[in-house]
């Protein structure tokens, strides 16, 4: 009866780290909510992807884990700019147009207006500019979050596949746009239902940029480099070429924190929130390494052999292998 507790105790515990090895990053699944002010946002799981572009000295490709969050369904428009901060900077004035010529700390602070607006905790203090991850505010995407959010699953160049001659399906860019932005939403969504992350505005990231970073930063949740002199921005613009749409190319810009610099009209942005069952910072996410898996598998079977249960130790295999 013995050896009979032993399996049930330990059985469990092993499909999980059987289940755990194999952890895939999850399908375009999203789903859509409406904030209290009305903007659409996206819920997005948490899982791995391969964030980089193997084209790119800066871009290496490697394996990166992010949290579930919610992101923006379109970049911030003119008029929802206008509604939190009382003042509309664009160049290309149209209320459904991106907001433009926004400083990285205009966004951030957009983002705190936005979240005591709704009653929720801002992310940013705006006298050191350090975002706090564990407030329940809005924020900007850390690089990895933008990078996930676009790709959707996606492994390949764009979104939609390697053929940049597609592009103009999904973006405003240059050889489309007829020199000026464009109103958010016109062009086709990527599988996660999220629109403009190709062209339009280049979208600011919460990141501070480096070259290696990818080769320094930790593989759950990476934030970026803790200073630096330009901050990430994602996605291309309306005034750039195809090749700075792809999903893995990095670009960078002055954050602007003092009044006298001025935005460009090629830079807007999106915001993010923390999902449900996000993995908050000073938190290790369970993920299970193939030692783990490994030890774990000998341990249950050199408790079944001491009561000569090796056929259930075989059954137990059996069973982990059909719930991967």
């Amino acid at each position: 009866m013995k050896h009979y507790i032993i399996t049930a105790l330990l059985l469990p515990g092993t499909l999980a780290l059987f289940q755990g090895c194999k952890r895939k990053a999850p399908d375009a699944v999203s789903s859509e909510i409406r904030t209290e002010s009305g903007i659409k946002m996206v819920q997005l799981p948490g899982g791995w992807f391969t964030m980089g572009d193997e084209n790119e000295v800066d871009a290496k490709p490697h394996k990166v884990f992010v949290s579930s969050f919610y992101i923006d369904k379109y970049p911030v428009t003119q008029e929802e700019y206008q509604r939190v901060m009382g003042e509309n900077p664009s160049r290309w004035k149209a209320s459904k147009n991106p907001v433009e010529q926004v400083r990285w700390s205009d966004a951030v602070r957009y983002c705190n207006g936005r979240s005591r607006l709704e009653g929720l905790q801002p992310c940013y203090d705006l006298s050191t500019w350090e975002c706090d991850f564990d407030a329940n505010g809005y924020r900007l995407p850390t690089e990895a979050e933008w990078e996930y959010a676009c790709r959707a699953g996606t492994k390949t160049t764009y979104f939609f596949g390697n053929d940049p001659s597609k592009l103009k399906n999904y973006a405003w860019f240059d050889e489309n746009s007829a020199t000026k932005p464009r109103p958010v939403g016109q062009k086709l969504p990527n599988p996660s239902g999220l629109y403009d992350m190709y062209g339009n505005v280049w979208e600011w990231c919460n990141d501070f940029y480096k070259v290696d970073y990818y080769q320094e930063g930790p593989q759950q949740d990476p934030k970026g480099p803790k200073t630096g002199d330009n901050k990430v921005v994602r996605g291309g613009a309306w005034k750039f070429s195809a090749q700075s749409c792809r999903s893995g190319y990095r670009y960078n810009e002055a954050p602007g924190y003092a009044d006298v610099c001025f935005g460009y009209d090629i830079y807007g942005f999106r915001c993010v929130r923390n999902g449900p069952g996000a993995i908050q910072p000073g938190h290790t996410a369970r993920l299970v390494d193939r030692k783990t898996l490994a030890l774990g598998w000998v341990f249950l079977y050199e408790s079944m052999r001491q009561f000569g249960r090796v056929k259930d130790f075989t059954i137990a295999v059996a069973v982990a292998i059909s719930f991967d």
